[in-house]
């Protein structure tokens, strides 16, 4: 059984619209297909390229059974995680691979993303942080595979963009097959490309939009389960049963809370796929990133893409997250040769109370779980007792042990949720030299652009060149009117998205946007007019292109809709008749992002720094903070626009989108199944104001900042932030699981205690211990006090086994402190600093 599991969803599309091509007869030996995520369909194509290879004598392979995939005759418990190569830069990728392999993963999972690697027909782009084979050869040298999808079409929430779709499979094949990057060739790629024993990934998510396409949906289908030998379906995962698999989406959009995914319930989803059979199972996303430049898809998907995932957009681990799933993985390892080679017994133990037990002649592991979304419960198993937590599973590799409870949370945590929290940051002012600005042109100019009856769809005009699309008309008041006075009159426009600004003889007159859910959106506006002749211009806004859904390769934007009236009892309806174009702004023709117009005359400088203004582009100089960590902006202070610097992007911002002010808690309960709208953080904010820059991309000295400001902000405010350090926590009692590592077989005699376990970044080490206490502490991370038993002298005993480290362990045992309570269950709390 495989699996894709969300905070964390698993996509990448072709519809019938965009698949071209028929596999050739001679490529394809065996199509497996797979239900992922509410029925998606995923084809498994294993292409023949040859007669396969030979690596030290030994044949590599790479096969499937009905209980697991089988690499090199072993059948494998399989885990995955999704990280794309794009959305980080190169000189980050060993370290999040290395920090992905030690949270215990198997496999590195990443799309092909063919917009930026064929941006014309017939020529690639295989660079920066589009290296592919690079990317791929740092997850081999981590000893790592890879499960390479290829597409051609990566839905990802990554922007539609151009797609050329004949001969995909082959040029990628050979790519990979002349870097020797196949499994056969003793390479990482185990899913993705190969010989008669590898699995390719040519289609996902098919299922849920089949419907929309009618027969051809259809068909297609058939098509494809009919090139298979002995097709199968597979489901990615489920909530509680394996083939019954859910869809999460967790990714940001301007305008929405921040949605997030508690680790117990996720944890849960996991150890439940495991405990009904599962044996491959890939993390959507493991490592999200940043969309930088205008790969974000859309309609409105933010800049962000840190996904509430295990390893944070900046490259942090997220804690507890990463942490708790680590052992989580540990744990299953443990069971893992009774999980590939049984079949679970299945044992009721009462209403949502349940186990599965694999054995085989040398023993067995048992998954013991209780469904129950809020009755907690005891259970008696082989003649011992066992504590469930509603809405929890315990994994016991030897049928005894409980090593493994997917609601209790040993691990250490950080405290807060961003990246840059200010205790632990450094925030400096950003410019060092005054600012310099240059206001946008309103409206077309006579060198680019062009006249056109009717309102044009903005996608097929744009062909995605330009974020950008001016209309503009004119309105003739033939009325007479008295002197320094004004005719008013209402504007009514409708889009298809995403957003628009509208100026009436060169003046901002109003301002309309989406959402993600729904891009269209409409202007109704009072407006002014003169006698005679007046200008009108829409400033079309692109904020990514649709990725997802029926016929989204389609889906229309822009105008479509313009109605004037008010004066004379009359009505212009200006949808029709002459309309004239420009594809993109002034100073994007200009070029005023690129560094070689640093020292251009366009830019104006002075005393008075004009803020506030739409269509305005800023400039600056500053000095990157000292370190080598990332750097994030904080773009609070702006509007809507995009960024720069040194001329790379680092994508759109949008902070004066609030998301609506309810639905957010400050606690979500993880049990009870789980949708994208359960657990909302940041209600009535923006739904991103900090954005990565990253640490290649900076200068030792001045470093260039551009903005092109689309509604009005004020550019003074802006800081820069650095991380110089990490507060963390951690509770543990004396009733808790042995930390995972610790474990041994029932052949060892001597109890053993739990204990706390603290570890730093990589270049950090423990500079202070603010609090410890064992016995019953109060309070939770970051406001943790004494109760009312507490053992004296604790906190000397934890700076003693701390100071000075990158890592610690302490015993949470009465024999390590003294006994402050006898007969009560104690625990030990401990906050400490991680700096450099």
């Amino acid at each position: 059984m495989f699996a894709s599991l969300s905070p964390l969803h698993p996509i990448s599309l072709l519809y019938p619209p965009l698949l071209p091509f028929s596999p050739p007869l001679q490529m394809v030996n065996q199509i497996q297909m797979g239900w992922f995520s509410r029925g998606f369909l995923i084809i498994l194509i294993t292409l023949v390229l040859g007669d396969g290879f030979i690596e030290n004598g030994i044949a590599s392979s790479v096969t499937y059974d009905s209980k697991a995939l089988v690499i090199d005759g072993q059948r494998r418990i399989l885990f995955s995680g999704s990280i794309h190569y794009p959305r980080s830069t190169p000189d980050v990728w060993p370290e999040i691979i290395r920090k992905s392999k030690e949270g215990g993963l198997d496999v590195i999972e990443t799309y092909v993303f063919w917009n930026y690697h064929e941006p014309e027909r017939g020529q690639y782009y295989f660079e920066g942080r589009f290296d592919l084979v690079k990317f791929i050869k740092v997850v081999q040298e981590a000893g790592l595979y890879v499960h390479l999808r290829i597409g051609p079409y990566a839905c990802a929430e990554w922007n539609y963009g151009k797609q050329w779709r004949s001969f995909i499979i082959t040029k990628i094949v050979n790519l990979m097959k002349d870097e020797n990057l196949l499994r056969p060739q003793g390479g990482p790629i185990i899913l993705g490309a190969g010989n008669t024993s590898n699995l390719w990934n040519i289609e996902n998510e098919y299922g849920n939009v089949e419907w929309a396409y009618g027969i051809g949906g259809a068909l297609y289908v058939k098509w494809a389960a009919s090139t298979a030998v002995a097709p199968k379906y597979y489901c990615s995962l489920g909530d509680v049963q394996p083939r019954r698999c859910t869809l999460i989406l967790l990714f940001l959009s301007f305008g929405s809370a921040i949605p997030f995914r508690p680790v117990e319930d996720l944890a849960f989803s996991v150890a439940r796929f495991f405990e009904t059979g599962g044996t491959f199972q890939n993390y959507y996303m493991y490592f999200g990133g940043t969309n930088f430049g205008r790969t974000a898809g859309g309609p409105l998907i933010a800049t962000s893409y840190d996904y509430d995932a295990p390893i944070d957009e900046y490259g942090f681990f997220r804690q507890p997250k990463w942490n708790h799933l680590k052992d989580l993985h540990k744990s299953i390892k443990l069971c893992e040769k009774y999980l590939v080679n049984s079949d679970p017994n299945y044992i009721s133990f009462g209403t949502n109370l349940e186990g599965h037990v694999y054995n085989d002649s040398a023993g067995c592991a048992a998954f013991l779980a209780n469904t129950d979304h809020t009755s907690d419960a005891n259970i008696s198993f082989n003649g011992n007792a066992y504590f469930l937590p509603a809405w929890s599973v315990s994994i016991l590799p030897d049928c005894k042990t409980v090593v493994f409870n997917t609601a209790k949370v040993v691990s250490q945590k950080t405290l807060g949720d961003s990246s840059h929290e200010p205790k632990v940051s450094s925030q400096f002012s950003l410019a060092t030299s005054p600012w310099k600005w240059y206001h946008e042109k309103v409206g077309t100019s006579d060198n680019y652009s062009f006249t056109a009856p009717d309102l044009l769809e903005q996608i097929n005009t744009t062909k995605d060149a330009s974020d950008y699309l001016w209309y503009s008309t004119s309105i003739n008041v033939d009325e007479v009117i008295a002197p320094k006075e004004q005719k008013e009159v209402y504007i009514h426009i409708k889009s298809l998205g995403h957003a628009a600004l509208l100026f009436v003889n060169k003046a901002l007159a109003g301002f309309g946007y989406g959402n993600h859910d729904d891009a269209s959106f409409a202007i109704d506006q009072l407006i002014t007019l003169n006698q005679g002749n007046n200008s009108l211009e829409i400033l079309s806004l692109m904020i990514g292109l649709q990725n997802y859904g029926p016929w989204f390769d389609i889906a229309p934007a822009g105008i479509y809709s313009v109605i004037v009236n008010g004066f004379m009892e009359y009505m212009q309806d200006k949808s029709s008749g002459d309309w004239t174009y420009q594809v993109g702004t002034d100073g994007e023709y200009l070029e005023l992002n690129k560094l070689k117009q640093e020292n251009s005359p366009l830019w104006a400088s002075g005393t008075n720094l004009p803020i506030n203004r739409s269509l305005i582009w800023y400039k600056t100089s500053f000095t990157a903070p000292e370190g080598t960590g990332p750097l994030a902006l904080n773009l609070s202070s702006m509007g809507k626009g995009q960024a720069w610097v040194n001329g790379e992007s680092i994508g759109r911002y949008w902070p004066s989108y609030l998301s609506p002010a309810t639905g957010c808690s400050e606690s979500c309960d993880y049990r009870g199944p789980y949708d994208s709208n359960k657990c909302l953080k940041a209600c009535g904010q923006p739904a991103q104001t900090l954005y990565h820059v990253p640490r290649s991309w900076v200068n030792p000295g001045q470093n260039v900042l551009v903005l092109h400001e689309e509604l009005g902000g004020d550019p003074s405010k802006i800081t820069v932030l650095t991380k110089t350090g990490q507060e963390i926590c951690a509770q543990v009692s004396e009733i808790d699981p042995l930390q995972v590592g610790s474990w041994k077989p029932s052949t060892v005699s001597k109890p053993m205690s739990p204990s706390i376990e603290l570890s730093c970044e990589q270049g950090w080490h423990i500079v202070s211990v603010g609090f410890a206490s064992f016995g019953t502490p109060k309070g939770q991370c970051g406001k943790f006090s004494h109760g009312t038993c507490n053992a004296d002298g604790v906190l000397p005993i934890v700076q003693k086994a701390c100071l000075g480290l990158v890592s610690c362990s302490v015993t949470v045992s009465s024999l390590k402190f003294e006994d402050p309570c006898p007969g009560v269950t104690k625990s030990l709390v401990v906050e400490a600093l991680c700096s450099e």
